[in-house]
């Protein structure tokens, strides 16, 4: 239902919804009204804000399938101005599903998310919204001063999923069993032991991150952010546990431009041991381009020590572009370019890799999310591994992602989804290359 179609329809209505008597009829008289005038007078008796008498018209339309559309519509905008914002929600959302190009429903779904105080969720609907061709200007511009007022006042954000992944590869190792070795001019068969080799299992996973935005001046905010990872196997050896926080000052340069400098440190256990901990700085700079696009660069420097490998200790400086656009009326798409640098206590643990991503996410009928994107980079290092002969270790390195969300089903706020992940290493080092196979069940919630 488009606003202008709305917008006709009340004010046609003494032309269009005059409802048909019976000829000759003086008392006790019995009216009549056809499916589209029902409609009508619903539509006239919602924009004069009168709730109540319009209850008993939308759910006698239930009766007409072929109005099913507006008549969920109107059940949702008369529930966004009655206060009950619930019942919004699960009708837009279920208009949704099944057309997800509708920007006057998600437009709506947004207004009530927003007044729920939904700020992340809100403003994910409204910056899709942007995506289409055709809103008038006053229109746009009430959505860029929506989106501003929202990153203004959003202070807090929590996400969680919980799930099970069968893995091809948990050690991450290679399928081969064995490599070759130098020893002076001649090269030895080694043969690996089980924690070096290609080995499948089952994990249970969970996963969490958490912002904060909190205000310390007018155009300042002490931005906090933490994520974690958790995967547990049966046994302990290949356990994987991953935790960061970011702390810092975010500043509003300007209404598109934010500009955040931050302390950071992060911790990871594999297999019960510090595999490794190490802090550093990290600034990013994003900046919107036009209603569509938005853009950014994110610069870090941080050491590391590896509890695991005293060659691996040292220090990390990266650097990753990223662009946003957004695509048709229910997609976004997105771009990377990054570069990292490795300065390791071992010069053959030393290197740079620099790579690239693509990917694009959209919601689609009943209620579905999907997400593609994939990946290559290269990386090189400074010396060779003595054992392995004269020739540095040089990778290519391949990614791949495709992952299926259903918003339809909600239990307790959470949703499920499926991922598919894809990882290749080719090596010149035989014990480095590898594939891996993982696909991750979980339901999540985004609070």
């Amino acid at each position: 239902m488009t606003r202008r179609s709305s917008v006709l329809a009340a004010a046609l209505w003494s032309a269009a919804a005059t409802p048909a008597i019976a000829q000759g009829c003086e008392t006790n008289c019995a009216v009549t009204m056809t499916a589209p005038q029902l409609l009508a007078t619903a539509e006239r008796l919602v924009a004069e804000k009168r709730f109540g008498e319009v209850a008993p018209m939308l759910a006698a339309l239930e009766n007409a399938p072929e109005l099913d559309f507006q008549r969920r519509f109107l059940i949702g905008y008369a529930a966004v101005e009655g206060g009950n914002l619930d019942v919004a929600v699960r009708e837009f959302r279920k208009l949704l599903e099944s057309q997800p190009g509708q920007t006057r429903v998600r437009l709506e779904l947004a207004r009530a998310l927003m007044l729920q105080g939904k700020s992340g969720a809100a403003d994910y609907h409204f910056r899709l919204a942007q995506g289409a061709d055709d809103l008038p200007p006053e229109i746009a511009a009430t959505i860029k001063a929506s989106r501003r007022l929202l990153r203004d006042s959003r202070e807090f954000a929590f996400n969680v999923d919980v799930g099970f992944a069968p893995d091809s590869n948990i050690t991450n190792g290679t399928s081969a069993e064995t490599v070759d070795i130098a020893f002076g001019n001649d090269r030895i068969p080694l043969t690996l032991d089980d924690q070096a080799r290609q080995k499948s299992g089952v994990g249970q996973t969970v996963g969490i991150s958490a912002t904060a935005r909190l205000a310390i001046g007018e155009q300042t905010r002490l931005l906090i952010e933490s994520n974690g990872n958790l995967v547990n196997y049966a046994g302990k050896a290949s356990d994987d546990f991953f935790g960061q926080l970011a702390i810092g000052p975010e500043f509003s340069l300007s209404d598109e431009t934010r500009l955040s400098v931050q302390a950071v440190g992060t911790q990871r256990y594999y297999g019960g041991k510090n595999a490794l901990r190490g802090g550093g700085l990290r600034s990013s700079l994003t900046h919107t381009l036009g209603d569509n696009t938005r853009a950014g660069l994110t610069i870090d420097a941080r050491r590391n020590e590896s509890g695991l490998n005293a060659g691996n200790s040292g220090w990390q400086l990266g650097a990753t572009a990223t662009a946003e656009r957004i695509i048709g009326k229910s997609a976004i798409a997105s771009a990377t370019l990054f570069a990292r640098r490795d300065l390791l206590k071992l010069a053959a643990y030393s290197g740079e890799e620099f790579g690239a991503n693509l990917g694009v996410g959209a919601e689609l009928p009943l209620g579905i999310v999907a997400g593609v994107s994939g990946g290559v980079s290269r990386a090189s290092y400074d010396a060779p591994l003595a054992i392995f002969g004269p020739s540095p270790r040089n990778d290519w390195r391949f990614n791949g992602r495709v992952q299926l969300g259903l918003r339809s089903i909600r239990l307790m706020g959470f949703s499920p989804s499926v991922t598919y992940n894809f990882s290749k290493v080719q090596s010149n080092l035989a014990l480095y290359k590898s594939q891996r196979h993982r696909v991750q069940f979980v339901v999540a919630r985004y609070f």
